[in-house]
């Protein structure tokens, strides 16, 4: 974090300290609360800025689906054909006899980025999954983020 800190008053409901101490521990920061307010912050700000259309984003879509589901493995590998220009690579796991875990990391425009993961989550028989995307590259010292490696 580049520039002077400047010290801010906030007042918080007990159980909600509570929690945020609780956070804290867990992540190994106790009893670090300015840390883990600054966090938050930057984890709120981060997914602002990959929402944004344009904004070069890296991440992954993690998706369970059933592969007994007649061309469902065949449509989502032809929906990443599609979208080669994000897609970087992926994995592919067998939870159990008809359950199928998959990892696509991508890297890209945010719209096209979210596109793709909208065609993939959105194919009938996939159960649950989730897109997590983060600035492809940051400028921490002035607080937004640029891709220096394309």
């Amino acid at each position: 974090m580049a520039g002077d800190l400047v010290r801010v008053t906030v007042t918080i409901p007990e159980d909600l300290l509570e929690r945020l101490d609780g956070l804290s521990a867990r992540r190994g920061m106790a009893p670090n609360r300015s840390e883990a307010i600054r966090d938050l912050i930057r984890e709120k700000l981060v997914e602002e800025d990959v929402g944004e259309p344009g904004t070069e984003v890296a991440g992954s879509v993690t998706m369970v689906y059933d592969h007994h589901i007649p061309g469902l493995t065949q449509r989502l590998d032809e929906i990443q054909h599609e979208h080669l220009d994000v897609v970087v690579s992926k994995m592919h796991v067998h939870l159990d006899h008809g359950a199928c875990l998959e990892t696509i990391a991508v890297r890209g425009a945010s719209d096209e980025v979210h596109a793709l993961a909208d065609k993939l989550l959105g194919s009938k028989g996939v159960r649950h999954g989730k897109l997590v995307c983060v600035a492809a590259a940051c400028d921490h010292a002035h607080g937004h983020c640029h891709d220096h490696h394309r």
